[in-house]
């Protein structure tokens, strides 16, 4: 039996961007994307989906005991975040005249990083 593939997004949402969660257990946070991996189609936001991590002493960590970090997200649980409606928008991409594309708000069409 063949598995389909579904085909994958393309990528709106880059490092040092301001994302909004809008599912799961930090629902509402906003955040600063540090890292993206569209391979995995996972980010890394900085203060966001924080879990413990259970470690020995080592010789990179001496002390050893409970580690907080963060874990990559979703893409489909977060989206771009638009300071002037302050909540999470979706995303159009526009090309300009002069052949720039750009990211535009899907709700007030003005122009987002």
């Amino acid at each position: 039996m063949k598995v389909k593939q579904r085909k994958k997004r393309r990528p709106t949402i880059r490092r040092d961007d301001t994302v909004i969660v809008i599912s799961g257990k930090d629902k509402g946070r906003t955040g600063r994307v540090v890292s993206v991996d569209w391979k995995r189609e996972r980010m890394l936001v900085e203060g966001v989906n924080i879990v413990t991590r259970h470690t020995k002493p080592n010789p990179a960590n001496q002390q050893g005991g409970l580690i907080q970090t963060e874990s990559p997200v979703h893409y489909s649980n977060v989206q771009l975040y638009n300071p002037t409606l302050k909540r999470g928008v979706r995303v159009k991409i526009q090309t300009s005249d002069a052949g720039v594309k750009n990211r535009v708000c899907a709700k007030s069409g003005e122009i987002l990083g």
